[in-house]
């Protein structure tokens, strides 16, 4: 009978050497003049005033992951756009308190060694943290064969910013009655509610990821990896053409809702009033209502329904906000007013 190795229990060292071997490029195209450089470290390094000087800086952390996406890139086999997600779902909550994002950490999970498959994944990792201007500045891979099914894997990230103390955006105190609120488009399911999502489509419905969708005009597969949108640009954009002080408040619409996560940046006097007809969802949200059969109620309650971010900003810069934060395939658009709240009064009403 023969020794047991680390291979034999599941663990290939050789293979994971060539796997890391990949990832020290993926990481250097993200770095930006904060980075400390230390190879082989065991742990990175960021100098804060690489950037500029700070007076009085808070760093803001966020930590996320995926959810059952994964499940659907796992069908799909495509797995260069899930990492996007990941750093998305990280630093889009971050912005919200006006932070700048500095850098990013991942943590891939693997039930055995597979290279090209953790290559993609760190792939979409640095395309997120280029499209967010962070540095993609150390991770971790665990390979635990037992613990995850062939073909499986899971991930999960953090991301820390910075902002001037003075600079830093939290509606609970900045928020005013007569404040406009201004909806940016998401790109679609983003990674929130996949779960029901799966149950639709797939269980439900019994469409394949390969099948065509005529009314979206691609396919299952294409449409449910969309890759949530980094609104790193979008947020310093509202930034300036707000006025000085005037970027109120910025929701980050994830699971739960337009309700449920615009209410946490609202004082206890102030309840959000929305014109339901001041937008129309993706067709993807549709289409997927009626494939599964899902109340409208329902479709609120678990997904953005088309709009990825929200700002409270004074009303005299809501328009020029608008147009600083518009793209052609993304138009920003007014959504409703913050009111005083009466008692029995929702926080949050969508009308119309």
């Amino acid at each position: 009978m023969s020794d047991l190795t680390y291979r034999s229990a599941g663990v290939d060292l050789e293979l994971y050497e060539q796997a890391m071997q990949k990832l020290p490029a993926l990481m250097r195209r993200t770095f930006t003049p904060g980075v400390m450089d230390l190879p082989g470290g065991f742990a990175g390094l960021f100098r804060l005033n690489a950037l500029r000087q700070w007076q009085d800086p808070v760093l803001v952390s966020g930590t996320d992951g995926v959810g059952t996406k994964i499940k659907v890139a796992i069908h799909a086999g495509v797995f260069n756009t899930i990492g996007i997600d990941l750093v998305a779902m990280c630093v889009n909550d971050c912005l919200c308190l006006g932070a700048e994002p500095l850098f990013f950490l991942d943590y891939i999970a693997l039930g055995k060694d597979d290279p090209q498959l953790l290559e993609q994944l760190v792939s979409g990792v640095s395309d997120g943290c280029q499209q967010a201007g962070a540095a993609l500045l150390g991770g971790e891979t665990a390979i635990m064969p037992d613990l995850y099914a062939a073909g499986d894997f899971d991930m999960a990230g953090f991301c820390v910013g910075v902002a001037e103390r003075s600079d830093l955006v939290d509606g609970r105190y900045r928020v005013h009655i007569g404040d406009v609120l201004i909806g940016v488009p998401s790109s679609g399911f983003h990674s929130n509610g996949y779960s029901l999502v799966r149950k639709a489509v797939f269980s439900h419905a019994g469409l394949q990821v390969s099948d065509f969708v005529p009314e979206l005009n691609s396919t299952v597969g294409q449409a449910l990896l969309t890759p949530t949108r980094i609104y790193a640009s979008t947020v310093a954009a509202a930034r300036n053409a707000a006025t000085p002080g005037g970027l109120h408040a910025i929701a980050h619409i994830t699971g739960g809702g337009i309700a449920d996560n615009l209410v946490r940046v609202l004082p206890e006097y102030c309840r959000a009033v929305i014109d339901r007809k001041s937008w129309t969802p993706a067709p993807v949200f549709p289409w997927l209502q009626k494939l599964g059969g899902i109340s409208e109620s329902e479709m609120f309650s678990v997904f953005n329904m088309g709009i990825g971010m929200i700002f409270a900003v004074p009303a005299e810069c809501a328009q020029h906000v608008v147009a600083a934060v518009s793209t052609p395939e993304f138009p920003a658009t007014i959504l409703g007013t913050v009111q005083k709240q009466q008692q029995q009064e929702a926080s949050v009403e969508l009308i119309g």
